[in-house]
């Protein structure tokens, strides 16, 4: 298996799947053998524009396919567990675009189905895979400045407001806290772990769905001040504050090319991290990797990571009121 050529299934035909699609054709190690979608046609647009052997209009045809050796998830958020447990079902290893799920509980139910099945399953967060954000918990976790004072880290941008989309759709997940917020929350929790106490407040959209989220998490010696918007274009910066510096992941911070080293003299130093790619093939690699040598859960991207993320998120939920079922 070593030397093998993953083929790759995708499972929804939207924005996201697309991305993932042009940077799955970049890999050396990977083929985009199949998508599929409830829409044939769809399916059939997609397989030509990115070049896959096959289309379907139906995800159990292609979760039963045995040509396939990995399949992601690119559905809304409320259908992750549903699609999951279809592909774990059937032996297939699962690369689930985040959130993981939209609450603990269910989680829970696809790691346990995993474990189960003794099939590869890892959430789909790019960033912790991308060269810029290891260097800047490499450097945090050595403290490089010192420990971490504080963290300001923010997502927004202003979509127009339709309520046909899945960005507005509570019944899917929609809204910013699990769309973008994630982001900011993931920062945190990778660099200053699980916090004492959260505090939150938000903005809903006649919807439901929440607009925009004020989040702060206190630690012993720290704290984390972050957002997610929906309402306004934001720097979608990170900053870490320590007891000799400041370590500033550049806009947008989740997938950026830079960092800045600022000294406690204000001198500073950008660091580029240069790509030719969108930035989704690290987590493509990472997962072909594991499939080769026959692990069922990421050394990067665990489980256990996983389950902390959503249970912040749904402390967070909880705070200001916001329910999906």
């Amino acid at each position: 298996m070593n030397s093998k050529t993953i083929n790759w299934g995708i499972i929804g035909a939207g924005k996201i799947a697309s991305k993932f699609a042009e940077d799955l054709n970049d890999s050396e190690s990977s083929n985009l053998y199949a998508i599929a979608s409830r829409n044939l046609d769809k399916a059939k647009d997609f397989r030509l524009q990115f070049n896959a052997d096959v289309a379907y209009g139906s995800y159990q045809d292609l979760v039963i396919d045995p040509n396939i050796d990995a399949i992601y998830i690119a559905t809304p958020h409320s259908f992750h567990k549903e699609h999951t447990l279809l592909c774990l079902n059937n032996k297939k290893p699962v690369l689930c675009e985040k959130p993981f799920a939209i609450n603990f509980e269910e989680v829970n139910t696809m790691i346990l189905a995993a474990k189960k099945s003794n099939t590869l399953l890892m959430e789909a967060l790019w960033t912790a895979f991308l060269p810029h954000f290891q260097y800047v918990q490499d450097l945090l976790k050595k403290e490089h400045f010192g420990k971490i004072v504080q963290l300001e880290a923010d997502f927004g941008f202003h979509p127009q407001y339709d309520e046909t989309s899945r960005l507005f759709d509570k019944s899917v997940g929609g809204g910013s806290l699990l769309d973008i917020g994630i982001y900011p929350v993931f920062a945190a929790l990778s660099t200053l772990g699980q916090p004492n106490e959260i505090e939150a407040d938000a903005e809903f959209y006649s919807s439901g769905a929440d607009s925009e989220c004020h989040i702060l998490f206190h630690y012993d010696t720290a704290k984390a001040v972050l957002k997610s918007t929906f309402l306004e274009e934001t720097k979608t910066e990170a900053i870490w504050t320590c007891e000799h510096g400041t370590i500033k992941i550049n806009s947008r911070f989740h997938e950026a090319n830079s960092i800045e080293l600022i000294d406690k003299l204000g001198n500073s130093t950008t660091k580029l991290f240069n790509r030719n790619t969108i930035g989704y093939s690290y987590e493509i690699e990472h997962f072909n990797e594991l499939i080769r040598i026959g692990q069922t859960e990421s050394n990067i991207m665990t489980f256990k990571h996983s389950q902390d993320l959503i249970k912040i998120l749904d402390l967070i939920r909880l705070e200001i009121g916001l329910e999906y079922k």
